[in-house]
């Protein structure tokens, strides 16, 4: 039984029961207002010591900042998680970011994530935003994950996201209160 539930900042170490390792074949590049695939063959391993440490602080600084996170445990073990970022994004300062995502590798395909996105829409609709903002990995998992939670190609590609992460795939949710219910 998944339990889905709002995390707090002190279970940060939690974050260390992902496995966020997956076999790549297929990633997307940008190429202006489209992507294309390109075929890969890569082995995402699981996060070194530096990775899970920089996830952490990531983890711990949003929930500080204002942002939150929900997990999805089996008994106490996490499975998966999904951040809403604090900070404000867009011209019209209406979206929120989904600042972190993952799902362990054994738990994937089964609804999960998207039971965090649907988590994560509604604390952003509670909160005001009309856009859910996603600097996706490029990996055809990832990118086919958010296109079926209804993403598309962002207008409007965040500047300091875009610099931190350029080979990202940038895309917006549009938040609606009848696909906040779905």
């Amino acid at each position: 039984m998944i339990d889905i539930r709002e995390m707090q900042l002190d279970e940060y170490t939690k974050l260390n029961e992902i496995d966020r390792s997956e076999s790549i074949n297929l990633i997307y590049v940008n190429q202006g207002n489209t992507v294309v695939e390109v075929k890969a063959r890569n082995e995402c391993p699981n996060w070194d010591d530096t990775q899970l440490q920089e996830i952490q602080d990531r983890f711990q600084h949003e929930i500080a900042a204002g942002g939150l996170a929900y997990g999805a445990f089996v008994e106490d073990r996490l499975v998966g998680f999904g951040v809403l970022g604090h900070k404000w994004r867009g011209r019209n300062q209406d979206q929120l970011q989904v600042d972190l995502m993952y799902v362990s590798r054994q738990y994937r395909r089964q609804g999960i994530g998207a039971q965090l996105i649907r988590h994560l829409r509604d604390a952003a609709l509670s909160r005001g935003a009309a856009y859910l903002y996603i600097s996706s990995t490029e990996t055809e998992s990832a990118v086919n994950f958010y296109r079926a939670c209804g993403s598309q190609l962002t207008p409007e590609v965040d500047s300091e996201l875009f610099a931190k992460e350029p080979e990202d795939i940038h895309m917006i949710i549009p938040l609606t209160r009848s696909a906040a219910s779905n």
